[in-house]
């Protein structure tokens, strides 16, 4: 019904290697939240953003509390 809320585990992530983006669509403006890797420049898709609280989602499963760049 709602009076609980699930609590989120923190997920973790290559730090070394890996650095948080969102890509985001210059056609339709879509953006995607995931990581890029430094050496090769792949980015790895992990969800979908449509709004502020799915950004803050993104953040919070894997304990990022810095900005996050965004590539287009």
């Amino acid at each position: 019904m709602g009076l609980f809320k699930k609590k989120v585990a923190v997920q973790h992530y290559d730090k070394e290697n890996k650095k948080p983006v969102i890509k985001s669509s210059i056609c339709n403006g879509e953006q995607v939240a995931g990581f890029k890797d430094i050496h090769t420049g792949k980015i790895e898709e992990v969800m979908l953003i449509k709004n502020s609280a799915d950004l803050e989602k993104f953040k919070v499963m894997y304990g990022i509390e810095e900005e996050i760049a965004k590539e287009y």
